[in-house]
């Protein structure tokens, strides 16, 4: 049998992970078909075309995953988060997205009732992370 090595990797560079990424994208089209898979970026720019805030996902399989949704501190409350949000979703069920469902993580000290407020359920949490805080996963569908 071939020796292998176990390589902690402190600065791995930056094909090594996408190696390591397009092999499990192989390994799961293998068995569930492509996906449909799409980036989905969103931006909220201020006048000078200077970008205030956005939504930064992806849809496969029939789900819209958000995994960054940031409004500058200066413009919070005033509806752009909700916006972002919507103009997301919509965006997921277009026909050439097809997606049926949404998913999506935050902290206790970030936006839950935020998410709430807008159809997400709680379908998992992990307690005390970070410390004294925790992280929640919702879903929503479409």
């Amino acid at each position: 049998m071939e020796q292998l090595r176990i390589d902690v990797a402190i600065e791995p560079q930056s094909d090594e992970i996408e190696f390591v990424m397009q092999q499990i994208i192989n390994f799961n089209r293998n068995r569930v078909g492509e996906g449909n898979y799409k980036h989905l970026a969103i931006f909220l720019r201020d006048v000078d075309g200077h970008i205030v805030g956005g939504l930064v996902g992806e849809t496969y399989w029939q789900w819209l995953y958000v995994d960054v949704l940031w409004v500058q501190d200066s413009f919070r409350g005033e509806g752009y988060g909700d916006a972002l949000l919507a103009t997301a979703e919509q965006e997921a069920v277009k026909r050439e997205r097809g997606c049926k469902y949404a998913y999506l993580e935050t902290f206790s000290f970030q936006a839950l009732d935020f998410y709430q407020k807008r159809g997400y359920v709680i379908f998992g949490e992990l307690t005390d992370f970070p410390q004294g805080y925790n992280r929640f996963f919702l879903k929503k569908d479409l």
